[in-house]
C-alpha cells in the first residue's frame, strides 16, 4: 500500500540525525567501569585494577609482576600480583566489558535497510529506492535505552562483585599455602623426634631393656609422625599450587615465588559488630545487582508486552520509471507501511514468561534483602570464634605447653624422667603449636569472609575443630 508524499527535506534529515544522536548515547567506557571499581572496592584492589589491552600496558604489568616476585610475598602483594598476573582475571575484565557493550547495544536503533530494484518492461525502466528502519524499534527507544543503562549498571556492579570473589580467593589461599607451610616444619620435627625415639626403642630392645610392646610404641608413634609428615608434605605442595594458579604464575614464576615464615600476628583488638554494620550499611552489592535486575525484568515487561504482538516497519520509498520510447522521465515518492498481523501467535507465551521472570526477581530480591544481615551476622560470628580461640592458644596454650616443656627439661636434667617422656613432650608441645598455627589460619580465612561479606559478597567461612597434639611415646625404665 502506497500513496505519493512529500517529505520536506529539512525535516527528514533532522529526524534521521536526532535518530543517529539518540541511538548513539548507550556507550560504556570500560576505562570509567575499571576506575569505578577501584573506588568503590578500594579495600581490595587499592585501585591497581587494570585492564592490559596494549602491549605496553601489558609490559608494564609484567614489571610489576617481577618486582613483586623479588622478595617474600605478603598477602597484600599477592593480592596485587594476581590483578598484575593473572591472566584469568585479564580475562573476567574482558568478559565483563563484553557484557557492558552488548547492553549498551541493546539500547540503540537498529542501522535502517536501503533496498535497490530496477525493472525493465518493454520499453520502460523503472528504478525503485527503499528506505526503511523499525517504526516500532524507534517509538520504544527511550524504554530500550533506560533499559541498556540498567544494565550497563549490572554490569558495572558485577564487575567489582567478581573482583572481590577473585581477591578472596587470592587472600584465603595465601592463608593457607603459608599456615600449610609452617606445618610442615613443625611436623617434620615431629618426625625427626619420633625418629629418635623409634631408632632409640629398637636399640634398647636388642640388648633386653626394652619389652617387645614398649617398643612397638614408639614404632606406632614413628610410624603415625611419618604418615603425617607426608600429608603434611603434601598439603603444602597443594596449597601452594592452588596458589599458584590464582596468581597466574608461569613456571619460571612459580621458581620465584617466594612466601613469608609465619602467618602475620592477631590484632590487637578484633572488630566490633558496630565497626562491621557500618561498613555493610554503606551499599551490598549483592542487593544491589538484585535490585537492578528486578528494575530491568520490570521496564522490560511493559516494552515487551507490545513487541510480543506485533512488529512495524516504516519505509520511504522513491521511484523513477524511464519511458525510452517516449523519451520521459516519471519520478514517484511515497511510503510503506508492514505491520505483522497477530494471527496465530498472540504472544501469550513469552508475556506469561516474562511475567513470570519479573515475579522471580522480585522475590530473589526479597530473598536477597532478607538473608543479607543474616550472612553478615553468620560471618562476624565466625570471624569472632576464630579470634576468641587462636587468642586463647596465642595466650594460654601455648604459654602454658611451654612451661610444661621447660620444666620437664629440668626434670630430664635432674634424672627424674627419662628420654621418652621427654621426646613425648615435645610431640605435644609441636602439636599445640601446629593447632595455634590452625586456629590463626582459621582467623585470617574469617576474617577474608568477613571482609567479603561486608561487600554483599557472602563467603562462607566454616571453623574446624582445632585440637592439639595428643600424647606420644610409651613406658621406659628410668
Amino acid at each position: 500500500m502506497s500513496r505519493p508524499i512529500r517529505i520536506p527535506r529539512v525535516k527528514f534529515l533532522v529526524s534521521v540525525i536526532s535518530v543517529i544522536v539518540l541511538s548513539g548515547c548507550a556507550s560504556v567506557n570500560f576505562d570509567n567501569a575499571v576506575a569505578k571499581t577501584n573506588q568503590d572496592a578500594a579495600g581490595f584492589t587499592q585501585g591497581k585494577l587494570a585492564l592490559a589491552q596494549t602491549q605496553d600496558q601489558r609490559a608494564a604489568l609484567d614489571r610489576t609482576a617481577a618486582q613483586l616476585l623479588a622478595q617474600p610475598l605478603s598477602q597484600g602483594h599477592a593480592v596485587q600480583l594476581a590483578l598484575a598476573n593473572s591472566p584469568a582475571l585479564q580475562a573476567m575484565l574482558a568478559q565483563n566489558w563484553s557484557e557492558a557493550a552488548n547492553a549498551a547495544q541493546s539500547g540503540r536503533i537498529a542501522n535502517p535497510l536501503f533496498t535497490f530494484e530496477r525493472v525493465t518492461f518493454g520499453d520502460e525502466l523503472e528504478v525503485g529506492r527503499l528506505l526503511s528502519f523499525g517504526l516500532l524499534d524507534l517509538l520504544t527507544l527511550p524504554q530500550r535505552y533506560g533499559i541498556a543503562q540498567r544494565g550497563i549498571e549490572r554490569a558495572q556492579l558485577q564487575l567489582s562483585s567478581d573482583v572481590i570473589d577473585q581477591v578472596t580467593q587470592v587472600r584465603q589461599a595465601w592463608v593457607k599455602a603459608v599456615a600449610a607451610q609452617q606445618n610442615l616444619t613443625y611436623a617434620q620435627q615431629v618426625f625427626d623426634a619420633a625418629q629418635v625415639s623409634a631408632e632409640l626403642a629398637r636399640r634398647l630392645q636388642s640388648v633386653g631393656n626394652f619389652t617387645k610392646l614398649q617398643r612397638a610404641r614408639q614404632q606406632a608413634f614413628y610410624a603415625d609422625a611419618a604418615t603425617q609428615s607426608a600429608a603434611a608434605q603434601h598439603e603444602a605442595t597443594a596449597t601452594r599450587e592452588s596458589l599458584v594458579r590464582l596468581l597466574g604464575l608461569t613456571d619460571a614464576q612459580a621458581q620465584q615465588l617466594s612466601l613469608p615464615g609465619r602467618l602475620p600476628d592477631l590484632p590487637q583488638a578484633p572488630r566490633s559488630p558496630q565497626e562491621v554494620g557500618k561498613a555493610a550499611s554503606s551499599g551490598r552489592l549483592d542487593i544491589k545487582l538484585a535490585q537492578s535486575a528486578f528494575e530491568s525484568a520490570a521496564k522490560g515487561q511493559g516494552l515487551n508486552f507490545v513487541t510480543s504482538l506485533t512488529d512495524i516497519e516504516l519505509g520511504v520509498r522513491r521511484d523513477t520509471v524511464f519511458d525510452n520510447a517516449a523519451g520521459t522521465r516519471t519520478p514517484r515518492s511515497g511510503y510503506e507501511v508492514s505491520v505483522r498481523l497477530p494471527l496465530f501467535d498472540w504472544g501469550g507465551l513469552r508475556r506469561d514468561a516474562m511475567n513470570a521472570q519479573t515475579l522471580a526477581a522480585a522475590n530473589r530480591l526479597e530473598a536477597t534483602v532478607r538473608g543479607a544481615g543474616s550472612n553478615l551476622r553468620e560471618s562476624f560470628s565466625a570471624y569472632r570464634t576464630a579470634y576468641d580461640v587462636a587468642r586463647h592458644y596465642r595466650d594460654e596454650v601455648v604459654p602454658l605447653r611451654k612451661t610444661i616443656a621447660e620444666e620437664n627439661v629440668l626434670r630430664y636434667n635432674g634424672m627424674l624422667i627419662g628420654v621418652f617422656e621427654l621426646l613425648a613432650d615435645t610431640k605435644d608441645q609441636i602439636g599445640s603449636v601446629m593447632a595455634a598455627i590452625g586456629a590463626e589460619q582459621q582467623f585470617w580465612l574469617a576474617d577474608a569472609a568477613l571482609q567479603a561479606s561486608q561487600m554483599g559478597k557472602p563467603t562462607t567461612a566454616v571453623l574446624g575443630a582445632v585440637g592439639s597434639g595428643g600424647s606420644g611415646g610409651g613406658d621406659a625404665p628410668h
